[in-house]
């Protein structure tokens, strides 16, 4: 896409140095009008050179179909600078609102990331809490079942004793 802008950018320069040039040529050519008409005037005053009038009048004639024709072109090359400007400018317009979406888009997508690594963060917490709780369950259930089975011992030699002396007595 900047390969393209800069080829438009070039173009545009190009064909501005080409009005430009074409400027300068129709005030050179104004001025020579200019000229030619002053000359013509003193030859009529001074009607020695009728030919020479009528040569310049004809170039003065060709100077101003040139003229007519380098307006035509220089407007036909206005025309197409602006028609260049205005695809520039929507090109421009296009990148800027398509950088402006991605700038959005990214703020978006950091910020659901870094919620993410919130809930992440709380979720991790909780179950190293439980796993701690977990742990002091088991230690708990670890206790009782040991103070069980002693209990249990205890129970089966008294039951025995019982049972010894049952049959002693």
């Amino acid at each position: 896409m900047e390969a393209g802008f800069s080829e438009m950018r070039n173009e545009l320069q190009s064909r501005d140095a080409v009005w430009r040039r074409i400027q300068l040529e129709c005030q050179q050519l104004h001025t020579e009008l200019l000229k030619i008409r002053e000359y013509k005037d003193m030859q009529e005053i001074q009607i020695k050179h009728q030919s020479s009038c009528v040569q310049l009048t004809e170039q003065l004639e060709n100077k101003n179909a040139e003229l007519l024709l380098l307006a035509q072109s220089q407007e036909h090359q206005r025309e197409k600078l602006n028609k260049i400007r205005n695809y520039l400018y929507r090109e421009e317009q296009s990148h800027r609102s398509e950088q402006e979406r991605m700038k959005t888009e990214i703020s978006d997508l950091t910020e659901e990331l870094h919620q993410k690594e919130i809930t992440i963060a709380t979720i991790m917490e909780k179950a190293s809490l439980l796993e701690r709780q977990l742990k002091m369950e088991l230690e708990i259930k670890d206790k009782l079942l040991a103070k069980q089975q002693l209990l249990d011992f205890q129970y089966k030699v008294i039951k025995s004793e019982n049972t010894h002396l049952k049959e002693m007595v």
